[in-house]
C-alpha cells in the first residue's frame, strides 16, 4: 500500500489568465489519514477537490493519486482510475433518483472491477458489502429498495457516504456534505463517516466552511495557509 495516497506538488490553477486561485507548493495526504480542509467562500475549496480527483487538471505542477500523475492519463483512463480509487460525497449527494438505495450504493462496483473485487473479498459479494455499509450508516433495511428520490436529506446523505465507501477506495473526498444538517444530525454523521473511513483504511479529505467541527479531525488545514495565491490570509496555528 502506498503511504502517500495523494500528493500535490507546485500546483497552479487559474480559471482565466492572470487570475490564479490556487498556487500550492506541496500538500500530501497519507493512507488512513483524516484531514479537515476549510477556508472562506471563494477561496477555491471545490476547485481543489476537483483537482485532487482528476476532474480538473492544473496548468502547472503535479497532482498524483497513489503515485500516478493525473495529467499522464488520457480522459478515459482518468475516469477509470478515479472510480477505482476515489469515493466522492458531493454537497448535493448526486444520487441517481430513479434507482433504489441499494442500486445507488452498488454503482461504483458496476464501473470498477477493482472495487467490486475488494467488496467480494471483504463480504463475499458486492451486494453484501453494500448492505454492510448501509447497516453501518444506520439506514433502515425497509428503505433499501426504495427509490433514492423518496428519501429525506439525512437519509440521502448516508446513502451517498455508503456509495463512496463501498469497495474501500484509497481516498474519500467529502465536499460540504453536512451543510444541510442540524447540529445533532451533523455530529452523528461525522461519527459514522470517520469510523467507516478508519475501518476501510481510506484517507479522508473533508471540506467545510464550518470550523466548529475541525476538532473532530486529527489534522486541520486552512486552504489559504497552503495556497500562495491566498496572500494575507491567516495560517493554521
Amino acid at each position: 500500500m502506498h503511504s502517500v495516497v495523494l500528493e500535490l506538488k507546485d500546483l497552479r490553477f487559474a480559471w482565466s489568465r492572470g487570475q490564479v486561485i490556487l498556487d500550492i507548493p506541496v500538500f500530501e495526504v497519507h493512507a488512513g489519514e483524516a484531514v479537515f480542509l476549510h477556508g472562506p467562500s471563494g477561496c477555491g475549496k471545490s476547485t481543489l477537490l476537483s483537482l485532487m480527483a482528476g476532474v480538473l487538471l492544473p496548468q502547472a505542477g503535479r497532482v498524483a493519486m497513489l503515485g500516478t500523475h493525473w495529467g499522464a492519463l488520457r480522459q478515459v483512463a482518468r475516469d477509470r482510475f478515479r472510480v477505482d480509487h476515489v469515493g466522492y460525497i458531493f454537497q448535493q449527494f448526486n444520487l441517481l433518483p430513479y434507482l433504489s438505495v441499494l442500486d445507488n450504493v452498488l454503482v461504483p462496483c458496476r464501473f470498477s472491477m477493482r472495487r467490486r473485487a475488494a467488496a467480494v473479498e471483504r463480504a463475499g459479494s458486492a451486494r453484501a458489502e453494500a448492505e454492510a455499509w448501509l447497516d453501518g450508516m444506520g439506514l433502515e433495511r425497509a428503505l433499501w429498495l426504495r427509490a433514492a428520490r423518496d428519501l429525506s436529506v439525512g437519509q440521502q446523505q448516508r446513502v451517498a457516504a455508503a456509495r463512496a465507501l463501498v469497495g474501500r477506495p484509497a481516498l474519500v473526498i467529502a465536499d460540504e456534505p453536512t451543510s444541510a444538517l442540524d447540529e445533532d444530525r451533523r455530529n452523528a454523521f461525522l461519527d459514522l463517516l470517520l469510523a467507516a473511513c478508519a475501518d476501510a483504511r481510506s484517507a479522508l479529505v473533508f471540506v467545510s466552511h464550518d470550523r466548529r467541527i475541525a476538532s473532530r479531525f486529527p489534522r486541520e488545514v486552512l486552504l489559504p495557509s497552503i495556497n500562495r495565491a491566498g496572500r494575507g490570509e491567516e495560517s493554521v496555528p
